[in-house]
């Protein structure tokens, strides 16, 4: 999984350097991008980290030491975090937050998106269109960096987003709540302008090259894919979003 992508180096005061510090932000609930811990790192610190890391769902990216090197610091002890340039949010929160709103809940499900110039175009999207929330899992997605905000015109830094340790974790939450997950998937038989999309619900998209990850995709209440002219294999992932959320739009509307 290639999610290393520095397309410039980080500023040092968006870093946190070393084992302890890393640790102490972690048992401080400081949110973090992700972790980069030296793939030749041992001992109870670097055991503690990865226990951590999991309880606050923060991803470890697992490089050599010349990438940490790179980042331009002495000192990291194999482990450098990077801090969040997006607030992440608690899924259950953000429901409860709709509902007493009284809206209908509308969220967004990316699964293995790892370009960062489609996450940003679609959660510039998302925030058009009224998405309450987009979910993410803490690995196998791109990481919402500057670029990503950049990419986003800021919608990354106005659209709630709730990351997650497991997407079907996620689905079985969302359905307790009343909500139904509708994923896009082109061998689906209903087209998505068939499908009610009235009622509170999730869109789940996946990736270009592999869709939705299977065992995500049976869990799923509804099916539904977008109709198309001629034999193209698929749509770019950030137009296929803006094309069912518009649809989303188009029947609340």
């Amino acid at each position: 999984m290639k999610n290393f992508r520095q397309t410039h180096r980080p500023k040092k005061s968006s870093l946190v350097i070393g084992r302890k510090a890393v640790i102490d932000a972690l048992r401080s609930g400081q949110q973090l991008d992700r972790i980069y811990l030296d793939t030749r790192a041992q001992g109870a610190d670097i055991q503690e980290i990865r226990g951590l890391a999991t309880q606050n769902a923060v991803p470890i990216n697992y490089v050599p030491e010349a990438k940490l090197n790179g980042f331009n610091i002495t000192s990291h002890e194999g482990c450098v975090a990077q801090i969040a340039k997006v607030q992440y949010h608690d899924l259950q929160e953000v429901i409860s937050f709709v509902v007493e709103k009284g809206e209908t809940p509308l969220f967004l499900m990316l699964d293995g998106i790892t370009d960062i110039r489609n996450i940003g175009g679609i959660a510039r999207t998302a925030y058009c269109c009224g998405v309450h929330a987009i979910i993410i899992p803490d690995k196998g997605i791109g990481a919402l960096n500057e670029d990503a905000i950049l990419t986003s015109a800021g919608a990354l830094e106005k659209i709630p987003v709730c990351r997650v340790n497991s997407l079907m974790k996620a689905v079985d939450e969302l359905r307790m709540n009343g909500i139904r997950v509708v994923a896009t998937d082109m061998n689906a038989n209903k087209n998505v302008h068939e499908s009610d999309l009235k009622d509170p619900c999730t869109i789940v998209m996946g990736s270009e090259e592999k869709g939705i990850y299977p065992a995500l995709l049976k869990t799923c209440d509804e099916k539904v894919k977008i109709p198309m002219t001629g034999d193209f294999e698929s749509l770019n992932v950030s137009v296929a979003t803006g094309m069912v959320l518009y649809e989303v739009m188009r029947q609340r509307g």
